[in-house]
C-alpha cells in the first residue's frame, strides 16, 4: 500500500538525514514533513493515529531511526512554525518532484489525514490547496483520495 509512496519519498533529493543542522526548510524532506505535520494540525487536534502514521512513513520512507529522525523531525516542526503559509514548502517541491512524485504526494497526504479514520474539513481543504500549488489538478486529488479510502476499507 505505501510502496509508491516511500519510493517516492526516498528519491527525494538529500541522501540521509545526519543532523538538524545539516537541515533545511529548502530540504524537499523538511518541506513534505513540515507539510504533513501541518496537515495533521489543521483540526486543531493532536491525534495519536496521524502521529504515528506521519512518524513511521518518514522512518521508513527515509529509513531514519532514534536521532536521525527526531532532527527530521524536529527541523520540520521548527520549519512549520515559524512559516506564514505552506507556499515556503510547496514551493520546494514543485522545484524538487516531477508530476507523478508530486501526484504521490497527496496519496500520502490522504493516508495522513484518512490514518485516524476521520476526515475533517478543514483537512480536505488543506489538501486541496496543497495539491493546486504542487499542480495536482483537482481530478487527480479526488482520485488519490478515492484510492486510500478504498484501501482503508479493504477494497484493493
Amino acid at each position: 500500500m505505501f510502496e509508491s509512496i516511500f519510493a517516492f519519498l526516498k528519491n527525494l533529493p538529500g541522501g540521509q538525514v545526519t543532523s538538524a543542522k545539516s537541515l533545511t526548510a529548502d530540504d524537499p524532506r523538511v518541506a513534505a514533513a513540515a507539510l504533513l505535520i501541518h496537515v495533521i494540525n489543521a483540526d486543531g487536534q493532536k491525534n495519536a493515529e496521524e502521529q504515528a502514521e506521519l512518524t513511521a512513513a518518514l522512518s521508513r520512507a527515509y529509513n531514519v531511526h532514534g536521532a536521525e529522525l527526531k532532527a527530521l523531525m524536529k527541523t520540520a516542526q521548527e520549519a512549520e512554525g515559524a512559516a506564514v503559509d505552506i507556499y515556503v514548502f510547496t514551493n520546494v517541491l514543485m522545484r524538487h518532484l516531477d508530476e507523478t512524485a508530486r501526484v504521490e504526494f497527496i496519496r500520502l497526504v490522504w493516508e495522513i489525514v484518512l490514518s485516524d479514520g476521520e476526515m475533517h474539513e478543514l483537512e480536505e481543504n488543506l489538501v486541496w490547496r496543497i495539491a493546486e500549488l504542487i499542480g495536482v489538478d483537482s481530478r487527480m486529488r479526488v482520485t488519490m483520495r478515492q484510492e486510500v479510502q478504498k484501501q482503508r476499507e479493504g477494497g484493493l
